[in-house]
């Protein structure tokens, strides 16, 4: 079964993505190809509590257990050796994507302090969109009281938008707060 931000998203954002446009094919129109939600934990090498909370905010957070990223050298001057734990990452497809699509949009990022907007400019030049949060405590599944530290974590939406004002059309279609420049 579809959920509600999905069903916005084909009954909403769709029929007005395709008269902005003029798409003659609904196969034309952008839509979310995956989210991909990443921690890097550079304290992880000398703390390995702090992987292990993380670990388990990232899954509590998205629904889904992180993939531990690996150093690929070593650096001597961060103390870090090769095949050391130094981040997680998770992605998202389908229906686990759409539900924090709809978490973020509509419960988190109005959460965050003096909030006025996600910035309209972090594109990639192929409709890609990337935003990084600065805690984690804006979502709802963190309890205040079971973190041991603030950490911030980076979110990537992935979509088939072919351009920025593509990708950025289809976010402010289903309700991306962007800040007004």
């Amino acid at each position: 079964m579809a959920n509600r931000f999905q069903l916005f998203y084909e009954k909403q954002a769709v029929p007005k993505l395709m008269e902005q446009f003029k798409y003659t094919n609904i196969h034309q129109v952008p839509k979310f190809e995956k989210v991909v939600v990443n921690r890097g934990l550079g304290e992880a090498a000398s703390n390995a509590k702090a992987l292990e909370s993380s670990l388990a905010e990232i899954a509590a957070i998205t629904g889904q257990k992180p993939v531990v990223t690996r150093a690929k050298k070593a650096i001597a001057g961060f103390k870090i050796r090769a095949g050391m734990p130094i981040g997680m990452m998770v992605t998202l497809r389908k229906d686990r994507m759409y539900a924090f699509l709809d978490r973020l949009i509509n419960f988190a990022l109005p959460r965050i302090r003096d909030f006025r907007g996600v910035n309209p400019k972090a594109f990639d030049g192929r409709g890609n969109y990337t935003l990084g949060v600065k805690e984690q405590l804006i979502f709802p599944e963190i309890d205040y009281d079971s973190i041991d530290q603030i950490r911030g974590l980076d979110i990537s939406i992935v979509t088939t938008a072919n351009s920025d004002e593509e990708g950025r059309a289809l976010l402010k279609a289903v309700g991306m707060p962007f800040r007004e420049s």
